[in-house]
């Protein structure tokens, strides 16, 4: 049971992502639809688009039909392309190669950790969502400070918290699975580990990464 439910969670995870780095690199090296969406306000209205998406996903979920869930997970997984195809213009492809391949350690480890650790880590939940929500608020106040060294921090912080994230995510697949159908189960937590991983990319892209000058 445990095997199969971490099975199509992880598939599931891997299909978002395949999806979005698929996107990303399509649209990069498409100079009509790169026009279209930042020459425009359709980046902006994607954006929106996207947060909607994501909120409705993480809101109702738990209460949406399984086609319905699989659906919105696609559609987020395309969003999320669309808008972080500019990754591809202005890093490197070597240096987002090589973070990809950072982050999927990174991923990797702390999966286990959380699959195998005795520790409850149910305390951790309330402290990383405050964390989140502070890497939020600061990231906002930065926009119009536009300090490096306090978007330095942001960054190592939240590198932390999405870590973090990933065992304290893997845990709870086997709460979750007890909850749920075992496909709605999967959906969920497919959905959590992917917004941690491509999170997690992000930011490490933004401390390592090379740019494209």
């Amino acid at each position: 049971m445990e095997n199969k439910i971490f099975t199509k969670v992880y598939g599931w995870m891997f299909i978002g992502l395949l999806i979005s780095f698929i996107t990303g690199y399509y649209v990069s090296t498409n100079t009509n639809m790169l026009y279209n969406i930042f020459q425009t306000n359709m980046y902006w209205i994607l954006f929106i688009v996207e947060i909607v998406v994501v909120i409705w996903l993480s809101a109702g979920i738990r209460k949406m039909n399984i086609i319905t869930a699989k659906t919105l997970f696609v559609l987020y997984s395309v969003l999320t392309g669309l808008t972080l195809s500019v990754l591809f213009i202005a890093f490197k492809m070597s240096s987002i190669i090589l973070v990809l391949g950072i982050t999927s350690v990174m991923f990797a480890i702390m999966a286990l950790i959380g699959m195998f650790t005795k520790i409850d880590l149910t305390k951790l939940g309330p402290i990383l969502f405050m964390g989140l929500i502070g890497i939020i608020i600061a990231s906002l106040i930065n926009i119009f400070v536009g300090s490096q060294t306090f978007d330095l921090g942001i960054t190592i912080v939240g590198i932390i918290i999405f870590t973090l994230y990933i065992a304290y995510d893997v845990k709870q697949i086997k709460y979750i699975a007890n909850e749920l159908e075992e496909d709605k189960a999967a959906i969920i937590c497919a959905f959590e580990l992917y917004l941690d991983f491509i999170n997690l990319f992000i930011k490490l892209l933004n401390l390592l990464g090379k740019r494209d000058d």
